[in-house]
């Protein structure tokens, strides 16, 4: 159950992000509507949230026609549009103009077919507020990459779930913080001062736990940005576009091998498992943006295996990867476990991950809803086409 699993992928980064600057009019992402529901399904993910949309009426077409059988993928919690504020980094998202805009933006999704909503880096509390309180209203859930508005801040207003985790995209503790402003390069300079066993970072955990606030671990996305990692693997390269491909090597070779992301990743994993220690909900995707390094369904299995990395074991990084996300969905009824009644959702893998954890990447065949669909099969499809389609 991927739970930070977009349709749409970088699929130039390279050539749009030189020297840390983005030109006008933005950031452009690649919607992969062909690629990616194949590359999810051939690893083994069979429900997967979108965790926000950037083509929406595709996103909802590609639900649509999995739905009704007519192309392989897995089922899709589809979220709407970015609630973003100005300046927006990505050239395909609105800018919210104010609270009325959000309510405005959050019921017409929902009229939609949308099933989630999530906040982004330049909302105000105002316009967030009112967004959850309208989400809500729906029987939706709203999740949220921040900035301009803290943790706490965001906990208080009753968001259901936090992405990321705060070592990326909680500001809380940026000296000089101003109300709504996202500040420049985030909190990650301020949580390297954090310690996870510390009072403060102790008192976030028992907030989220408190108001049952889910976190969702994207490990691979800042790992691509850590020097050396992750090791290349052909079948990685193999499914990107030869443009692609060129664009995540060439911007691998320009990660500086002093980068504070190598400790500010383990920090996020303590994070993650002392969260996780005191009762909270964690989730789990692998977010198919950053560099490019990060795909569809790879990603997803790489999300696993950085969990064991980061201190647990194999079984508990698959649950977490599964009846977890199954749990945030409100489908654990249903989906995420093994048990007579559920849906036929099965990922037959050679080896025993519970042992190995690589061997999750060993998928023969997936079932989903009793239909099995052949891995190797699904991925041949999508050879050299990732970031085209």
């Amino acid at each position: 159950v991927g739970m930070h699993d977009h349709l749409f992928y970088t699929g130039s980064y390279s050539l749009q992000v030189i020297g840390g600057k983005i030109g006008q009019p933005g950031l452009f992402l690649a919607e992969i509507p062909f690629t990616a529901p194949r590359l999810y399904l051939a690893a083994g993910v069979t429900t997967i949230r979108t965790t926000g949309s950037l083509e929406p009426y595709t996103d909802l077409k590609v639900k649509s026609r999995i739905d009704a059988n007519l192309m392989p993928g897995p089922s899709i919690d589809a979220t709407a549009p970015y609630l973003e504020g100005a300046p927006a980094r990505f050239a395909q998202m609105h800018e919210l103009t104010g609270p009325d805009d959000a309510k405005r933006t959050v019921d017409y999704w929902a009229g939609e077919g949308m099933t989630s909503y999530k906040a982004y880096m330049n909302i105000t509390r105002e316009e967030l507020g009112v967004a959850i309180r309208e989400a809500h209203a729906h029987n939706l859930k709203l999740t949220g990459h921040l900035c301009s508005v803290t943790w706490p801040e965001a906990i208080t207003l009753g968001i259901d779930d936090l992405e990321h985790g705060p070592v990326f995209t909680d500001t809380e503790f940026v000296a000089g913080k101003k109300p709504d402003v996202c500040p420049v390069g985030g909190g990650r300079s301020s949580w390297a001062k954090q310690e996870v066993n510390g009072a403060q970072a102790q008192e976030l955990i028992h907030n989220l736990v408190s108001h049952h606030v889910a976190v969702t671990s994207t490990l691979p996305v800042f790992e691509a940005h850590a020097p050396g990692r992750p090791a290349l693997q052909p079948r990685t390269l193999d499914a990107m576009s030869q443009e692609s491909a060129q664009s995540y090597l060439t911007d691998r070779a320009r990660v500086s091998l002093d980068s504070p992301i190598t400790a500010l990743l383990r920090k996020e994993m303590d994070f993650e498992i002392a969260f996780d220690k005191a009762g909270g909900l964690l989730l789990a995707g692998p977010d198919p943006t950053g560099n490019g390094g990060v795909l569809p369904g790879f990603g997803d299995q790489r999300e696993i295996e950085l969990l064991v990395e980061a201190g647990f074991t194999p079984v508990e990084a698959i649950q977490i990867a599964t009846e977890n996300g199954a749990v945030y969905l409100g489908q654990q009824d249903r989906i995420g476990t093994l048990a007579p009644g559920k849906q036929a959702d099965l990922v037959l893998v050679k080896g025993d991950p519970s042992k190995r954890i690589d061997e999750i990447e060993n998928v023969e065949t997936v079932f989903k809803a009793g239909i099995g669909y052949d891995s190797k099969k699904l991925i041949e499809s999508v050879r050299g086409q990732v970031g085209i389609h």
